[in-house]
């Protein structure tokens, strides 16, 4: 991160103490947790295993985690608790900044936050900028794109609010038209038929999320991006479900604009978050907010000299909070130790495991059956009983953390596991389902 003609000689602090090892955990910080639990291991390489069914293993990275026992938490879809090692690195890296008075802007910190960044996306670490959450980078992308009166974008009816509300602030104040589909539970190809009808010739761009928060539905993303390439049009989409939760690979995807928050599978830091942009489409997302950070090179007043950083760093603009998007880094390096592939196994896991659980205890089962287009997200309902009294039995009898969702008219209660959860965790749910056929 370096402003180049804005600020010259700004100082880099980034101490080797907080840039350190991803999965040290520090005795003193962990005694603090409930005496009954072992405490976490010293780092993760003498750990074997790893199999998206090995309790063991994943018990001994659930204890990475400051998460009460208290409970059971299942919604990661809506905010992710950070390891350990995360908060403290936070917690450190204030300190540090607060006792010299300094921002602790560092080119060096941007960097490796950055390639760590793009190895999570798929891309290239110029492409990726930092935002403060997914509908940080929504805003920016649906407020730079140039559209006009009449201009039509292509949505599901499954989507989060916070890739809603800036696309229909835009429709009242532009004058461009939102269409509407909803995914299809029952075929990718179906779904495809619903997008594809709907392009017509004033389509000019399509905003999706890769995962859905309504369902958990991996949508065929890969088809949607050639069907998008085929007609001309802009591709963004929302990838806060998807992000640290999935393998991703952005050229495959074929878009041009992804968005994602630190806070949710990612594990990081509240207040963060993470937009790739890719190359060829930086002129096409004017950049709006712009500051210290955006430029590339000298400006002048008297001459109106001025330019656009070349990266996805011109959506990025003034004082930052550093030691955030140190911790960010930190949560990346974590499941990237881990591998995403694995990760991802071990969601998967979960979430099938959940669905084949649920509909033997007689709950409807609201997510995709085929494993091709379910996640690690999983959406239910119980007949005879309202979304609200749903998520309230889970709670008051299980101390069950669920999330209730209205989305599409769906009216069902979402429980969202990752790799902090166990199997019994999510066997709890289960078991909640079938005491009320008894």
């Amino acid at each position: 991160m370096e402003r180049r003609g804005f600020l010259k000689g700004a100082t880099g602090l980034v101490g080797a103490s907080l840039v350190g090892s991803r999965l040290a955990s520090s005795a003193a910080a962990d005694a603090a947790q409930t005496a009954d639990v072992a405490s976490p291991p010293q780092g993760m390489s003498g750990v074997r295993g790893g199999a998206k069914d090995d309790e063991a293993f994943w018990t001994q990275i659930r204890q990475q985690f400051r998460l009460s026992y208290k409970r059971i938490y299942l919604n990661t879809a809506g905010l992710g608790p950070s390891p350990r090692h995360v908060i403290r690195a936070v917690s450190e890296m204030s300190e540090e900044l607060e006792d010299l008075c300094e921002t602790g802007h560092s080119h060096a910190l941007w960097t490796l936050a950055k390639e760590r960044a793009g190895n999570i996306f798929g891309c290239e670490p110029e492409e990726i900028a930092y935002t403060r959450n997914t509908t940080d980078g929504v805003n920016i992308v649906c407020n730079g794109l140039p559209l006009k009166a009449g201009d039509e974008v292509i949505t599901t009816t499954h989507e989060h609010v916070g890739n809603t509300i800036s696309w229909l602030a835009r429709a009242r104040r532009d004058g461009i038209r939102m269409r509407v589909f909803e995914p299809s539970r029952a075929s990718a190809g179906e779904t495809l038929d619903r997008f594809a009808s709907l392009i017509n010739d004033r389509t000019r761009a399509i905003s999706i999320s890769h995962i859905t928060t309504a369902a958990g539905q991996v949508l065929p993303m890969e088809e949607i991006g050639k069907l998008a390439k085929e007609h001309g049009l802009f591709y963004f989409v929302d990838g806060a479900q998807s992000a640290g939760h999935i393998p991703l690979d952005m050229k495959a995807i074929g878009c041009h604009a992804y968005a994602t928050s630190g806070h949710k599978w990612l594990l990081g830091p509240k207040g963060t978050g993470l937009l790739y942009v890719r190359r060829d489409a930086l002129d096409q997302i004017e950049a709006k907010w712009v500051g210290a950070y955006s430029g590339a090179g000298e400006f002048d007043m008297a001459t109106g000299v001025f330019g656009f950083a070349d990266t996805a760093q011109r959506y990025e603009f003034g004082t930052v909070p550093v030691s955030l998007f140190h911790g960010l880094s930190e949560a990346m390096g974590f499941l990237l130790d881990l591998g995403m592939d694995r990760v991802w196994a071990r969601s998967h896991y979960l979430g099938q495991r959940l669905i084949t659980g649920l509909r033997s205890a007689g709950a409807e089962v609201v997510s995709p059956l085929d494993s091709s287009e379910n996640s690690g997200i999983i959406v239910f309902r119980v007949k005879g009983m309202t979304r609200p009294e749903l998520q309230s039995y889970l709670a008051k009898n299980y101390k069950i953390r669920s999330r209730g969702i209205y989305e599409g008219g769906l009216e069902a209660v979402r429980v969202s596991p990752h790799i902090y959860s166990t199997g019994a965790d999510v066997d709890r749910v289960i078991e909640a389902v079938a005491a009320l056929h008894l």
